[in-house]
């Protein structure tokens, strides 16, 4: 098997953004196969939503040998979602922390959650994710990585999401 080139870099605009929404839709339809029918309805993620992770110094693709596939957003505390927890806690409630968000990739790339974890943890030592009860592929990937699972969250518009987080040693 030969390895690619894989790099992270900051999103682009505008010259990602035609790649970035057809990795997106790409993402969409794994989440659809596997049984995840509720997550990412039409229209999400948009790219407004891409802008404005842009606009936070938040917002990377992966590229494998110069092909964007696969994108993540990666911001700074505080994120409003992740103030109230139920059934559970945080392991750290006084800790700055980075969030991820929106990790998508394209099916025939391979090992995109570890690079990004791998990379996310060499900017910031606490780390918070969520995801749907449904997208069993992230939570496997969650919990695979060593990420605890803390409780549950509800975004803005009301909807569930299990809530993990993860402070490296160092």
């Amino acid at each position: 098997m030969i390895r690619k080139k894989r790099i992270i870099r900051e999103t682009r605009l505008p010259d990602d953004a035609e790649r970035i929404m057809k990795v997106f839709s790409a993402a969409k339809g794994i989440m659809r196969a596997s049984g995840n029918m509720n997550q990412w309805g039409e229209g999400y993620p948009s790219l407004e939503i891409v802008k404005a992770d842009v606009e936070r110094l938040g917002s990377f693709v992966i590229e494998d040998d110069g092909v964007v596939v696969a994108y993540f957003a990666f911001l700074p505390s505080p994120d409003p979602t992740y103030f109230n927890i139920y059934n559970g806690k945080w392991t750290n409630d006084t800790m700055s922390y980075h969030v991820i968000h929106r990790i998508a990739s394209v099916p025939e790339t391979h090992g995109v959650f570890r690079s990004i974890m791998d990379y996310c943890f060499t900017q910031e030592r606490y780390i918070r994710i969520d995801t749907h009860r449904d997208n069993h592929i992230m939570r496997h990937n969650i919990v695979k990585y060593g990420f605890s699972y803390c409780g549950i969250i509800y975004l803005a518009n009301g909807d569930e999401r299990l809530a993990y987080d993860m402070i490296k040693a160092g």
